[in-house]
């Protein structure tokens, strides 16, 4: 029987040299392209944020090598960073050897990095183009919904703000005209009997003088003027300020209050659920990111125009060529981007609809009617004919006028 030999365990034994870790690393590893990067990156910017004095600190170059490469795999947590950096000969060499605390990488991310990750990411960007990877002429655009981490319960929308505001401020002008009916005074200093701006600030100078008054009213009255101040002016104060952060939103998270309701994608139960999100807008080009924006608003043909220039600002360049499905076809996105120079492959929002058989079969349809040219009128399948009558304006959404014609029908 052939004797048995196993190799050598040494894993207690002293070395005289200290083994590089380098060595342990194959030279085309994503982690080596990580350390090389961002070795080439300008962080002066980011560099100024550090002050002079006390302990020292880690520096930023190893602290972004460590980020982009737990990104690179799917590492986000801060605690399971910390692990990496112990066990992970990696992201021991990436550190040389450092090992920061969640703690800290938490506050070098959501605190030092936050107002610099956008340049990072376009400095990024720049080196592809430089290295031949991407061109910055074409944008392929597509969008995501990202749920946010908010209690999906807890939410204000504008209609039911603006409705209360509305009886709120009804019950306060009501109020207001009965006090104004019982207190003897000058026709200069008479109360009004509607408050000509209805706001907090007008209601509490409004309760103020009517506390100096208090003397002259009856029980009933001083109890009206203590609910005005008690109860009324803070809720009116309350739906200014769910107002406010509303802006363009027709809706907003309590515990997120960036975040918009939005209908999301069906679950397996073929149910579309309104849940606090954001609306993500991403271009690629050769498979790499080149650009990326974070919006409130839930459709995503409101976000094309701005993230257009979002683009220009951000590499001072405008693509030449863009290419989108449906949901960012309007009227508005096709104008501005043939004023932009830009070249577009977006369908129109009833592309799909108008290949149906239903579509095309739907008499009542206006490219479906039987039109005259040289009378200019169209004729409805009763035999009448349709004439121009003028056009209507609407704005959409974005502030964007949108003109509609107007046909009439006369018997023939």
């Amino acid at each position: 029987m052939a004797k048995i030999v196993f190799k050598e365990l040494t894993s207690n034994q002293n070395v005289l040299f200290p083994v590089s870790l380098s060595e342990k690393i194959a030279p085309n590893h994503p982690v080596r392209v990580v350390n090389s990067v961002v070795d080439t990156l300008d962080i002066s910017s980011l560099l100024q944020t550090y002050k002079g004095g006390g302990t020292s600190s880690y520096h930023p170059r190893m602290m972004l090598k460590v980020l982009f490469y737990a990104y690179l795999n799917n590492i986000y947590s801060c605690r399971k960073i910390e692990k990496a950096l112990e066990e992970n000969i990696h992201f021991m060499w990436l550190s040389g050897n450092n090992t920061p605390d969640f703690r800290t990488i938490n506050d070098f991310r959501s605190k030092r990095l936050k107002e610099h990750i956008k340049s990072l990411f376009s400095a990024i960007v720049l080196l592809l183009q430089e290295s031949g990877y991407v061109s910055l002429d074409v944008q392929y655009i597509d969008g995501t919904k990202v749920e946010s981490a908010s209690n999906r319960y807890t939410f204000v929308w504008r209609g039911s703000v603006e409705k209360n505001k509305a009886k709120l401020e009804s019950k306060i002008q009501a109020i207001l005209s009965e006090i104004d009916k019982h207190i003897e005074q000058d026709k200069q200093e008479r109360t009004p009997e509607a408050l000509p701006d209805m706001d907090s600030c007008g209601l509490r100078e409004k309760v103020s003088a009517l506390n100096k008054r208090l003397s002259e009213m009856n029980k009933a009255e001083q109890k009206q003027v203590k609910k005005l101040q008690e109860e009324y002016l803070p809720r009116l104060a309350k739906y200014e300020l769910q107002l406010e952060k509303l802006e363009d939103r027709n809706s907003f998270s309590k515990t997120d209050e960036d975040a918009t309701f939005m209908r999301m994608k069906e679950d397996h139960m073929k149910n579309g659920q309104l849940k606090p999100a954001y609306n993500v807008q991403i271009s690629t080009e050769n498979q790499f990111i080149t650009n990326l924006g974070i919006y409130r608003r839930a459709g995503d043909t409101g976000t094309l125009i701005p993230f257009l220039n979002d683009f220009r600002e951000t590499y001072h360049r405008q693509s030449s060529i863009v290419v989108a499905d449906a949901g960012y076809g309007s009227e508005q996105n096709y104008e501005f981007m043939e004023n932009a120079g830009i070249e577009a492959f977006v369908k129109y929002n009833y592309f799909h609809k108008e290949q149906k058989r239903a579509w095309k079969k739907d008499a009542f349809a206006i490219q479906n009617l039987y039109y005259n040219q040289e009378q200019d009128y169209y004729v409805c399948p009763m035999g009448q004919h349709m004439e121009y009558t003028g056009q209507r304006k609407n704005k959409s959404d974005a502030g964007i006028c949108i003109r509609t014609e107007a046909l009439s029908g006369t018997e023939m």
